[in-house]
């Protein structure tokens, strides 16, 4: 059968592709940037192979996880330059930078070349496909209800600024002897836009009962639009009435305000009781008596 590039649109229309791949050169850059005769391209092709295997048993499978998502690789002619994109850099570049230098040291001796490795963080986790995927599988392999999971990825996804997510979890889930794929969608996702900017990740949680796979759009806008995040309600602890409180409340509405101007003083008359009146007519009696005598 002869291949006519005219009709391309008949050979791929209803097949499924990697929304990273089919940007890729076109809105999206290269993961590895690079130049090479025949001779050299499949051993720098392995290279960039076992340096991000290298990384992701190093930050993503071992603790502490450093939340490594993507691992960019731009070769010169002396060197090789690795990007991290960390949600945790700290955890990565260690204290005063210690774990860079090992990471850099032992992958001068994997690839024989000079290193020079950067860093750079992920401000919006919720809104990176890896980093959803592999929270997901992570949480799946725990056996946590793959419905309350899946579903409050999306939300906080949405929450985060997403204008579309969907999430596909395959494989026997919760156990169950037949496998079955469960699907879970909020807002839109514009696959055959190649002007929208979709994150798209695959990730494989390994359980007792077999293996399930996730695989996580994200819709975050078109490219050169800023996501807006939208505002969150934080909601107010209860105050908690004490009766000290309550009592303080009621002397201070007892006693009346004093004028903190006038310097006058009122003297304070105590109310007579039944005694004090019998001792004041006793007394004016017998001074009554003194007199008339």
């Amino acid at each position: 059968m002869d291949f006519d590039i005219r009709n391309l649109d008949l050979y791929v229309m209803g097949q499924k592709t990697s929304p990273i791949g089919f940007r890729t050169g076109i809105t999206l850059g290269w993961q590895s940037t690079w130049f090479a005769s025949k001779a050299k391209y499949g051993d720098f092709l392995v290279e960039d192979q076992k340096i991000r295997q290298y990384v992701d048993r190093r930050f993503n499978r071992s603790m502490p996880k450093g939340a490594v998502a993507k691992v960019e690789i731009v070769r010169t002619r002396n060197e090789v330059k690795v990007t991290l994109h960390s949600a945790r850099p700290g955890i990565v570049i260690g204290p005063r930078g210690g774990e860079v230098d090992r990471l850099r040291e032992e992958l001068e001796e994997l690839t024989d070349q000079k290193m020079a490795v950067n860093v750079i963080e992920i401000k919006e986790p919720e809104l990176n496909a890896t980093l959803v995927a592999e929270a997901i599988a992570e949480q799946l392999s725990k056996r946590a209800s793959f419905r309350r999971t899946m579903k409050q990825h999306c939300e906080s996804a949405m929450n985060s600024g997403a204008k579309g997510v969907k999430i596909i979890c395959s494989g026997r889930l919760a156990g169950s002897e037949m496998a079955r794929t469960e699907t879970q969608k909020l807002g839109s996702i514009p696959l055959h836009t190649l002007d929208a900017n979709v994150d798209y990740a695959v990730a494989t949680s390994k359980t007792t009962y077999g293996t399930i796979g996730v695989k996580v759009w994200i819709y975050k806008g078109k490219f050169g639009e800023e996501t807006e995040q939208a505002p969150r309600r934080r909601r107010r602890p209860p105050t908690k009435r004490t009766n000290t409180g309550r009592r303080a409340r009621v002397v201070t509405k007892a006693v009346p305000a004093q004028d903190s101007q006038s310097d006058t003083k009122t003297d304070v008359v105590a109310p007579s009781t039944e005694a004090d009146t019998k001792e004041q007519t006793t007394t004016e009696q017998n001074s009554s008596q003194a007199e008339s005598g």
